[in-house]
Parts: structure tokens; C-alpha cells; sequence
């Protein structure tokens, strides 16, 4: 059986649908009978993910893919790049726009975030995109 998988576009300073990919595989593993905690970590992982292509990028594109023993979410986005990934990683360090902001985004949380909620994550970044790899492993619930 092929295991659940579902591709998903973002668009740019699109706020109004921000948070819809993280909603869509929060019902889906609910729907999978997983572990609450496991799912609370997802849904993290995923919706700051989201967020930082929907305010950092030109938009991109989410897949997620679920099998036996994991959820795998890439983020794959259009310019400009992270220039310091390092610095980005640092808690409060944000280039959210004043928009972004004004929505409520840009805490400067969202790397630090997906990396805490995450068993594996990764990150490349170049001026051309950045691409964000997350694994979690899956838990049923008792």
C-alpha cells in the first residue's frame, strides 16, 4: 500500500490560508488514531514552516508523506534565501516584514520551533530557496 502523501502550494503574503496545511495533517493523523503529543509536535513543526514561506519567501510548496514509523514534511521555497541560517536559529531573531508583523507573524520563534518539535530536521538555503526537511516518528495512541 502506498503510504498517505499530499502536495500542497503557498503563496506569497497569502495570510488568510496560512495555517491550512498544518489544519490538513493535523485532521489526517487525528483520523490516524496518533499520539496527541505527536500530533501537537506536527502541527508545530508544520505551521512554522508554513508561516516562514508564506512571509519569507516568493511561495513554494509543502509535501508530507506518512508511513509505519514517521511523517516526513519538505518545504521547498522561491528566493530570496536565508542569508545567516545559524542567526536565524537564535530566539527573537526575525526579518519578518512590517505586514508580517502586523498579521501577528515574525516572532523570530520559527526555525527554533521546527527544529525543537522535530526527531530530524534540516535546512539548506541559497539565494534561489530554502529547503526545510522534517521527520517525526509516529506513535498510536494508547
Amino acid at each position: 500500500m502506498t503510504p498517505p502523501r499530499k502536495q500542497f502550494v503557498i503563496s506569497r503574503n497569502d495570510f488568510q490560508n496560512a495555517g491550512y496545511i498544518s489544519s490538513y495533517i493535523k485532521k489526517e493523523l487525528k483520523k490516524a488514531g496518533i499520539d496527541k503529543d505527536v500530533i501537537r509536535r506536527v502541527v508545530i513543526a508544520a505551521y512554522e514552516a508554513e508561516i516562514n514561506v508564506v512571509i519569507h519567501s516568493y511561495g513554494g510548496m509543502c509535501e508530507y508523506v506518512m508511513d509505519e514509523e514517521s511523517i516526513r514534511i519538505s518545504f521547498k521555497d522561491h528566493g530570496p534565501g536565508i542569508e545567516d541560517i545559524e542567526r536565524a536559529m537564535e530566539a527573537g531573531y526575525s526579518t519578518a516584514t512590517k505586514d508580517a508583523q502586523e498579521h501577528g507573524f515574525g516572532a523570530g520563534m520559527g526555525l527554533l520551533n521546527i527544529r525543537n518539535s522535530a526527531d530530524d530536521f534540516s535546512i539548506r538555503s541559497s539565494e534561489k530557496g530554502t529547503q526545510v526537511a522534517i521527520r517525526i516518528r509516529l506513535r498510536k495512541q494508547p
